[in-house]
């Protein structure tokens, strides 16, 4: 089951279950901004980023989703270092 991460990785925005995110394979989650400054690319692991599924409401009580942040550091400053601001 995805873990439904509750911000993305680069610039920490939050990112409730139904909105626009971005995953790779290894679930690595990305705002629609920061996916866009990337080319839907991960930088983690070079996969493609896809939009996220949406959890329909009704399933969120009895699969809830993760609560754990995870912030790559420095990546909003490589990032504007690649001129991808």
């Amino acid at each position: 089951m995805l873990e439904l991460r509750p911000g993305c990785e680069c610039c920490d925005v939050d990112l409730p279950p139904a909105s626009l995110a971005f995953i790779c394979t290894f679930e690595c989650t990305w705002c629609a901004s920061c996916a866009e400054r990337m080319g839907h690319e991960c930088p983690n692991c070079g996969g493609d980023l896809v939009r996220r599924p949406v959890r329909p409401a009704r399933l969120l009580a009895a699969n809830p989703p993760s609560t754990i942040r995870v912030v790559a550091p420095g990546c909003a400053a490589r990032l504007a270092s690649a001129g991808r601001t």
